[in-house]
């Protein structure tokens, strides 16, 4: 039933893009993560929402307990609208004795976002541009601390380094 209701929200054009993916990847080997990375990266707001999670479920006859437990085990996958910017900070051992709490406060100050004592994985800001991760680990702890803008990978980061990407990535003083 839940996949009827999916089918009756989604786009065709979103249909389509899952049906030839799902068909692309069949019988390959971690089939799921590729189609689910693909499904994401498809989304305007590069996320899964849960009617495609269900519709995967269907068309691909893989149970959706399956695909959500992937979905929320993995870091790549979001299960909420991202910005248009991504930036993610590593809070692994090395990251947080090389300084990156101040630098995920000084994000938060700088984006106006909460800054309180909590963590939350994921956030983003109410006009949509900017969305700040937390990560455990990257596992590049001879670059702490690190962090991630867009996918590109920034080691030994100080609050310039911040200064400088946020700048780049044309943020409003």
């Amino acid at each position: 039933m839940a996949a009827i209701t999916a089918q009756s929200t989604m786009s065709q054009e979103e249909q389509t893009f899952a049906d030839r993916t799902i068909v692309a990847h069949s019988g390959m080997p971690g089939a799921l993560l590729g189609i689910l990375q693909q499904v994401q990266e498809h989304n305007s707001h590069k996320y899964l929402t849960a009617e495609i999670l269900e519709y995967v479920a269907e068309k691909a006859d893989i149970p959706l307990a399956r695909i959500y437990s992937v979905a929320t085990f993995f870091a790549q996958f979001n299960l909420d609208p991202q910005g248009e910017h991504s930036i993610c900070i590593c809070r692994g051992t090395a990251c947080h004795t090389h300084g990156s709490r101040s630098l995920l406060q000084r994000l938060r100050h700088e984006l106006a976002l909460p800054d309180d004592d909590t963590e939350p994985s994921s956030i983003t800001t109410p006009d949509g541009r900017f969305t700040v991760r937390v990560v455990a680990c990257f596992g590049q702890c001879a670059l702490a601390p690190v962090m991630e803008v867009d996918h590109a990978i920034f080691g030994h980061v100080n609050e310039q380094t911040l200064e400088r990407e946020l700048q780049h990535l044309g943020r409003k003083k």
